[in-house]
């Protein structure tokens, strides 16, 4: 006990102050901003976990909470006898005459039933429940809809601190108007009663039967979580992929697809950037060999004449991540319609690099002059 007490002691003293079901929102609102945003822990399951419920759940039952801070209303015993007891009554006893003193007062004790009965509107749990994910699905494109049309946009740490906010500020009205009404009348999430209950029917089963159904029960739920945690930790591998281009820097500094030289001079030097992306689901080395080639159309197919290594150079790199490699193409032989050629190995290159043997290549057309 003196355990919890000081577990307890260490939350924020207005957390403390929450409801146990809001100060809920609060706290796994918090460790789902902590499991997106801190280091190594984002690149654990733990980030998809806890944003499912941020996203699918703890909005709409925040706003949930503040629309309706009673608890649910059901007709007890006490009350379904009171109304046999009026109904009878009402059905023995002969009706006033209109006009007088016992009818006035019969119609005001007539008007007591429907006015306690407007005053009983809260909701139940298992409506609440649903609320809340309808609310919080409808909830979090609305937000995400705002966002884009503000400078931020719609990214990743603009809507969750936007979510964030909301949140919180429904659970403050939330605490607010529950605060005011009595004791009696304030939801509260009844996890000591489930708890106890759970705890009889698992450990105090009334037959042979109960007890077997409850351990499959367990057993199931177990499965199931454990399947999901594995999906979660373990996804399945898409497919095996390295991106290869050629970049060119434009007037402005950007870096482009386009702008490749047509034609250079015996010696002349052309800068140009190779890109390499690794999609291969683990850390890669790559290869990269450049070839000036003269070739001749032979009907469709190109025959490679005469072929010369002008650059080769080696990099490793990460899983989903890309590297920019500069590049200084500058040929050593003149001739028309010359192709250079790029080609990209995965490791190491064989002894006689070619297109047959690469595993990507790319390649472009220039015209080689002696001199300009």
């Amino acid at each position: 006990m003196s355990d919890r007490q000081t577990a307890w002691l260490l939350l924020p003293r207005p957390i403390r102050r929450l409801p146990a079901d809001l100060a809920a929102v609060v706290v796994l609102t918090l460790l789902t901003l902590g499991s997106v945003f801190l280091p190594v822990i984002n690149e654990t399951p733990l980030r998809v976990i806890f944003g499912l419920g941020f996203v699918l759940f703890l909005p709409g039952y925040a706003l949930i909470a503040a629309l309706f801070p009673e608890k649910g209303q059901t007709a007890t015993e006490d009350d379904k006898q009171t109304q046999t007891e009026v109904g009878t009554e009402t059905g023995t006893e002969p009706s006033p005459v209109p006009g007088t003193d016992a009818a006035e007062v019969d119609d005001s004790q007539a008007a007591t039933p429907s006015e306690h009965a407007h005053q009983q509107e809260g909701i139940d749990g298992i409506e609440r429940v649903a609320l809340s994910f309808g609310l919080s699905i409808a909830i979090v494109p609305l937000i995400g809809l705002v966002l884009n049309f503000t400078p931020w946009g719609i990214r990743l740490a603009p809507i969750a601190l936007s979510v964030t906010v909301f949140t919180f500020v429904c659970v403050g009205v939330a605490a607010r108007q529950r605060h005011k009404l009595p004791a009696e009348e304030q939801f509260q999430v009844p996890y000591r009663s489930w708890i106890g209950a759970g705890k009889a029917e698992l450990f105090n089963p009334d037959s042979r039967v109960d007890a077997a159904l409850n351990i499959a029960l367990v057993v199931s739920v177990l499965l199931a979580v454990g399947s999901v945690g594995y999906a979660v930790a373990v996804p399945p591998q898409g497919e095996q992929f390295s991106e290869f281009y050629l970049l060119s820097e434009s007037e402005d500094g950007e870096l482009v697809a386009d702008g490749y030289p047509n034609e250079l001079a015996v010696g002349e030097q052309s800068e140009l950037i190779v890109g390499i992306g690794n999609n291969e689901y683990e850390t890669t080395t790559y290869t990269v060999v450049v070839q000036l080639q003269t070739v001749e159309q032979d009907e469709n197919t190109t025959v490679v004449r005469d072929r010369e290594e002008v650059d080769r150079f080696q990099t490793t790199v990460d899983h989903n991540s890309t590297h920019h490699e500069p590049h200084t193409l500058r040929p050593t032989q003149s001739g028309e319609d010359l192709r250079v050629k790029y080609l990209l190995y995965k490791g190491t290159a064989p002894e006689s690099p070619a297109e047959e043997n690469a595993y990507r290549d790319l390649h472009i057309w220039i015209d080689v002059v002696e001199s300009r």
